[in-house]
C-alpha cells in the first residue's frame, strides 16, 4: 500500500520531549535499558548457537539508543544503520551513547520514521540488513503504518529482533507497575500475529525469521518444532 506522500502519518511526527520526560522519567528500570546487555547477549547467542553470521544490524526506532549501542558492541558490524523519528531522542543517543566502536565501522543514522524510510526505499534495491531490532515500537504506529512498513523490513533483513506489548501487557503494566502508556494502541495478541505472518516466521523468543529470505528448506533454523 502506497503512502499519500501529501499527508504525514502519526509515526512520522515522532514524540516530544515530553513524551521521553514521561515515559522514561525511570530509565535505569526499563526493559531494553537496565537489561540492554541481556538482550544483546542473548540475540548473539542465539545466532552462534545456529552459526549465523551477523555482519549488518539496521535498528527501527532506537529511542534514545541504549540497546542500538550494546546490539552494536555485541555484534561489531561492519554496517549499521539507525532509525528514529523523535529529534529529541536522536539528538541525545548521537550525543550520548557510543554507536561507532571502531572507526572502521560504517554506520548512518537518520531522523526518520519507519514510514518515511518504506516510502523512500519501497521501490528501489538497496543492500540488505542481517539483522534488524524493533522493540517497543509498533505499539505507537497507526494499522495503516503497520501495513506500509511490514512487506519492506522483511525484504530489508534477514531476521528482525522484535517485541512489541500487547493490550494484556498494557494492562498489567497499569496493576502491577503503576504506570500507563497512554501512547499506545491497545492491541490483541492475534492482531500482531495475523500482522506479522505473511512476512515473517516467528523461530524464537523475540526472533524472527523473515520469509523473504528463508523457508523450512533453507532456513539455518532448523528446530522445525519451533518455527510458528
Amino acid at each position: 500500500m502506497a503512502k499519500d506522500k501529501s499527508r504525514r502519518l502519526p509515526g512520522d511526527l515522532g514524540f516530544e520531549e515530553s513524551y521521553w520526560q514521561q515515559n522514561y522519567d525511570e530509565p535505569k528500570e526499563m526493559d531494553g535499558i537496565v537489561n540492554a546487555t541481556q538482550h544483546a547477549k542473548y540475540c548473539k547467542a542465539i545466532f552462534d548457537v545456529e552459526f549465523v553470521d551477523i555482519s549488518s544490524i539496521i535498528d527501527f526506532g532506537f529511542g534514545l539508543g541504549y540497546l542500538f549501542e550494546k546490539m552494536i558492541h555485541e555484534f561489531y558490524p561492519y554496517r549499521a544503520m539507525g532509525l528514529e523519528p523523535s529529534s529529541f531522542a536522536y539528538k541525545k543517543a548521537k550525543k550520548e551513547r557510543n554507536l561507532r566502536p571502531v572507526e572502521s565501522a560504517k554506520l548512518t543514522l537518520k531522523n526518520w520514521s519507519l514510514s518515511q524510510w518504506a516510502e523512500k526505499y519501497r521501490e528501489k534495491e538497496i543492500k540488505r540488513f542481517d539483522l534488524g531490532v524493533c522493540t517497543s515500537v509498533f505499539q505507537y504506529l497507526s494499522d495503516e503504518e503497520i501495513e506500509l512498513v511490514l512487506p519492506l523490513m522483511a525484504r530489508q533483513v534477514k531476521y528482525l529482533y522484535f517485541s512489541v506489548p500487547t493490550d494484556r501487557e498494557l494492562k498489567r503494566q497499569v496493576t502491577e507497575l503503576e504506570f500507563e502508556d497512554r501512547y499506545a494502541i491497545k492491541r490483541s495478541k492475534s492482531f500482531y500475529r495475523k500482522a506479522l505472518k505473511p512476512h515473517f516466521t516467528i523461530i524464537g523468543n523475540r526472533l524472527l525469521e523473515s520469509r523473504v529470505h528463508f523457508n523450512e528448506d533453507n532456513s539455518f533454523f532448523t528446530d522445525y518444532l519451533f518455527r510458528e
